[in-house]
């Protein structure tokens, strides 16, 4: 009897870790994708260093925590909530996506150089929050990558799922880390000037996606007559 339950402890033990290893690996292939967060990433990490550019994917490791929650517990809720608020999810992400795009493009990320200034400021975490909270769809590709990696089928009520969004949330952590880490020792390659430009055309590729964004919103309240809330 001791035997038996101890080949199930291990059992049970290994098919945690195997959880947790592609809990990982859903963390990264998450982060992985070229959108408005990694364009901020790789802007924080060129213009301000390494230490910035972590900081704003952790603020994406927040949003991906959450959208992996999401994903297991309750997405059929959260898909019919975007569904009800597509129109306003769409406005209101299309206005931040905007603000946080100018707000790149318009600032010199050189300014301050030579002051005494931290190179990390809290406005990089709630930067990279608010981006990646404007992009609700996120939650559908986690829930895709939890089916492709068999983890869709655990059940969702039990204890395992803590260390299975743990680990999603460490391999977001260590995605990030190692691509700003990678982004800040190319720093010093490019020209004061050239970090400027970076800064200017990232930030106008994030107002694009915001405008794009915004007028779909838009389209569907004026031509289809979707409500907005």
């Amino acid at each position: 009897m001791i035997l038996l339950l101890l080949n199930q402890a291990e059992s049970d033990l290994m098919d945690i870790l195997f959880d947790m290893l592609k809990g990982f690996l859903v963390g990264i292939c998450a982060s992985a994708p070229l959108g408005p967060i990694a364009i901020l990433v790789i802007q924080k990490s060129l213009s301000k260093g390494r230490k910035s550019g972590f900081v704003s994917g952790l603020g994406a490791t927040v949003a991906d925590t959450c959208y992996a929650t999401i994903a297991i517990f309750a997405l059929a809720f959260a898909q019919r909530f975007i569904d009800a608020h597509k129109s306003l999810i769409l406005l209101v992400g299309g206005v931040v996506l905007m603000l946080v795009g100018a707000s790149m493009a318009l600032k010199n990320p050189l300014r301050k150089k030579g002051k005494d200034v931290p190179s990390v400021s809290p406005r990089d975490f709630g930067q990279a929050v608010a981006m990646a909270f404007s992009n609700p769809g996120a939650i559908f590709v986690m829930f895709t990558l939890f089916a492709f990696f068999g983890l869709a089928n655990d059940a969702p009520h039990t204890w395992r799922v803590a260390p299975m969004i743990l680990s999603v949330s460490a391999g977001s952590v260590t995605y990030w880390f190692f691509m700003s880490w990678l982004l800040s020792r190319f720093r010093n390659v490019f020209k004061m000037r050239t970090i400027v430009w970076i800064s200017r055309i990232t930030g106008a590729i994030i107002v694009i996606i915001g405008i794009a964004l915004f007028g779909q919103g838009l389209f569907n309240v004026v031509f289809y007559g979707k409500p907005i809330i």
